[in-house]
């Protein structure tokens, strides 16, 4: 039988639908983690499978998406135990069935934690987490990873490493988005490709919270930017509550008919909540005989962040900031050294105001545990911009730490064509996924020639391909040298740019050095990166701050059309009131205003702290300045002009502010009942959306009791009771614990509680919350707060 691999090649794979759904049909007990049921009632699941392998599909899921050791661990089974039963119970219906063509995916679900530094576990040991069941797996005798439903990309990293480092079976992966086209951690489409591409996934795509014509959109946008085969498996549209169960409407016909004008852009399709074996059979039915997408390679380098790419795509430059770099900067060195970050922090921002486009990061001083502080500075810097990272260090060590913690696909900078750099960084490219800077230099120096770098050049570009890693990832540096110690020096540079562009790579060069020991220097370097841009000029890491060389930046781009109808120039040099100045985390110059817009908390607690022994009035610092910049944070969240994290960042800023300010406030005016209950439904222990409405709840100074994860209707209400709570927040992710927040409101209401419910959760819509008698839905943190702020002083 051919690999799973080799049958994509010839031929559509459907995958199975909602198991989760159809095993609540078939008696699963409400509240009972699915996954046991593998073990407890085989017979039950493999006629789920059966079911599922008689319309057609040939990729059939294990029931283990909960398999993991935290969510098992109540419960006193293993992994090992859930997993093996669980690829026994698929294997036992494709013999029942007589399929002998069919392939068991391993189901590895979200660990239902946000991942540090927005939540509280630590990406290796999601890593742990998830490297348990993948080895179960690999030990059972599935056919492959099937790595579902995530909505953050760390995480999704973090299982996709598990995945590579813990067994040798294919990864298929799949991302749950909203109706704006974002993870739930803001991550794009764009950012999703550039991740899961730059780790080596062999096949991904989406599934669940949308139906086929809602998830459109997002797939497109996959489809124009991927260069792998793509998997698709929507929900049977969106669902309501009948008669205590999540009813889904749109029907096998109808969604066989919404699937139609994707299938030529999905090599693997196949169903997620609500999706019977009737809707399969009716998708195989429909697409059966739709061609096999043309899966071509896209000629473009993606660099991401947690949420958003920057393309280099070979014809529109991109500037790398390159201020955070020690060398000849002593204020930056001292800040190294001292563990300032607010300081790197500020040179962070006042990069992205300037225009750059990702930043580069390095902390190379002698006395320094490189790997540590370019590990801790690449996070602190995570956490206050959006921007994507170039990795610069000589250091492999340090490369690969900062590598395998980092959230995204960022840029390596370098390798060279000495043996040592190839065999060491090379392999963390292609484990880790980045683009490459490529030094033309090697074991004998910088060559004098064009012809000299050229060939170190196609030497890295051989070996890089021969390891996989494709050549678009690839960007050759051609050296710039100064030109005060040699007349040819810039032509040679630009020689460089010229020829490799010919090879099909992308290029990189840092400009300002062409000056070093000359005078008006400024003049130089803003002449040079003109010429540069001219030869080819992709990634220019120069200094953002410098308006000439941002000047000469956008003039190119107006100039050649790059800058469609001179939009960016125009912004940039309108006439207008200059922006507010960047915050300075470092010697007090920063507002508290600031500081919580931008997720400083250091800062925000210092600034606090001024002002509150300056005298003046705590309740004015709170109203004037706390609450307004949540505020204008939380509108930018709204807008899509801030996401997630920083939102999440911005609220942690204002809680350190106003831990520093209780202490000066009177008792009865820090302390209280509390006012709020949120939990997550019984069944469910997936909590990320839960800590994240505390969090910012909190930060608005609302008094939160948290009754945590697998809640029973009757503890909320009992509290909610005992309390005297005004409103109660309920959370569920999953459509078989969903049952529960309509239970618990019906309890509620026969408590004759007055308090009010607000209902939020990846399964749930504006009309299941109505129809489950919810008195308010909230489909995203912001919306809790305000609905809290029309119910209660705060």
């Amino acid at each position: 039988m051919k690999t799973i691999l080799e049958a994509i090649k010839e031929r559509r794979l459907y995958l199975d639908g909602g198991l989760g759904s159809m095993l609540q049909a078939a008696g699963l007990p409400e509240g009972l983690l699915p996954d046991l049921w593998s073990i407890q009632n085989p017979e039950a699941v493999q006629d789920v499978h059966r079911q599922y392998l008689e319309a057609g599909c040939r990729l059939i899921t294990t029931n283990t998406f909960g398999t993991n050791p935290q969510k098992l661990a109540p419960y006193g089974v293993t992994c090992g135990e859930v997993m093996a039963a669980a690829v026994a119970n698929v294997r036992a219906a494709m013999d029942q069935v007589g399929v002998t063509d069919g392939y068991v995916m391993a189901d590895i679900g979200p660990t239902g934690k946000l991942l540090k530094p927005y939540g509280d576990l630590d990406f290796e040991d999601a890593v742990s987490a998830f490297a348990e069941p993948v080895r179960a797996a690999a030990a059972a005798g599935a056919d492959a990873i099937l790595i579902e439903t995530m909505s953050d990309l760390y995480e999704m990293k973090a299982a996709v490493v598990a995945a590579k480092e813990s067994c040798d079976l294919p990864i298929f992966a799949s991302l749950i988005f909203d109706a704006t086209g974002k993870l739930l951690t803001g991550g794009s489409p764009r950012a999703a490709v550039a991740l899961l591409e730059g780790l080596g996934v062999d096949v991904f795509g989406i599934n669940c919270g949308l139906g086929p014509n809602e998830m459109a959109p997002v797939f497109e946008a996959f489809w124009a930017d991927s260069s792998t085969p793509l998997l698709l498996q929507p929900n049977a549209g969106l669902p309501r509550s009948e008669g205590g169960k999540a009813v889904y409407d749109v029907n096998p016909a109808d969604y066989a008919r919404q699937m139609l004008p994707l299938a030529p852009m999905a090599t693997v399709m196949g169903g997620c909540c609500g999706t019977t074996p009737a809707h399969l059979k009716a998708l195989i039915d429909a697409t059966r005989d739709v061609p096999l997408p043309q899966v071509t390679q896209k000629d473009v380098c993606l660099i991401s962040s947690y949420c958003q790419a920057v393309a280099l795509d070979g014809k529109t430059p991109v500037v790398i900031g390159e201020r955070i770099n020690p060398t000849g900067k002593k204020k930056l060195q001292a800040a190294l050294r001292e563990g300032d970050t607010g300081y790197v922090l500020n040179e962070a921002l006042t990069q992205e105001e300037a225009g750059s486009h990702i930043l580069d990061v390095n902390v190379g001083l002698p006395g320094l545990d490189e790997p540590e502080v370019l590990a801790r500075t690449m996070e602190a810097i995570q956490e206050v911009t959006a921007l994507p990272l170039q990795l610069d260090t000589s250091n492999p060590e340090a490369m690969e730490r900062a590598l395998r913690r980092y959230n995204g696909k960022a840029l390596v900078n370098s390798v060279n064509g000495k043996e040592e750099s190839l065999n060491t960084i090379l392999p963390l490219v292609k484990k880790y996924g980045g683009g490459l800077v490529c030094l033309t230099l090697d074991d004998d120096g910088i060559p004098e020639t064009v012809e000299g770098r050229v060939a170190i050049a196609e030497k890295i570009i051989r070996r890089a391909e021969a390891l996989g890693i494709p050549r678009r990832e690839l960007l050759v540096d051609g050296l710039t040298m100064p030109v005060s110690a040699g007349g040819e020096n810039a032509n040679v540079t630009l020689g460089t740019l010229k020829a490799a562009k010919t090879m099909g790579v992308k290029t990189a060069l840092g400009v300002s050095n062409v000056s070093f020991g000359l005078p008006k220097r400024e003049l130089l370097n803003q002449a040079f990166f003109t010429m540069a841009l001219q030869s080819g000029l992709d990634g220019a890491i120069i200094n953002p701050k410098s308006e000439p060389m941002m000047g000469a930046y956008r003039a190119y781009c107006a100039l050649t059309g790059l800058d469609d109808q001179c939009q960016t120039y125009m912004e940039a040099f309108r006439d207008a009131a200059p922006a507010a100045p960047a915050p300075k985390a470092a010697g007090g110059e920063v507002t508290l205003h600031q500081a919580v817009c931008k997720g400083l908390k250091e800062a925000a607690a210092a600034q606090a702290k001024g002002q509150a022994d300056s005298g003046k009035d705590i309740l004015d610092i709170i109203n004037g300045e706390l609450v307004p910049a949540l505020d204008e944070v939380g509108k930018g969240f709204e807008k899509g002009t801030l996401f997630l994290p920083q939102l999440l960042m911005s609220a942690e800023a204002a809680k350190e502010a106003f831990q520093v300010l209780k202490d000066y406030l009177p008792p009865a005016e820090s302390a209280g009942e509390p006012q709020i209950i949120l939990a997550t439904v019984k069944g469910d222990i997936h909590d990320i959306g839960k800590n994240i409405v505390k969090v910012l709840l909190e930060s608005y100074r609302f008094r939160v009791l948290d009754l945590g994860k697998d809640v029973a209707p009757e503890t909320i209400v009992e509290t909610a009771r005992e309390k005297k709570i005004p409103l109660v927040g309920l959370s569920a992710l999953m459509t078989t614990t969903a049952p529960y927040m309509e239970e618990t409101i019906r309890q509620i209401r026969a408590a004759g509680l007055s308090c009010k419910v607000v209902v939020g959760g990846a399964v749930i819509t504006q009309d299941y919350a109505d129809s489950i008698g919810a008195d308010h839905y909230a489909p995203d943190a912001m919306e809790t707060v305000h609905y809290a702020q029309t119910l209660l002083d705060v």
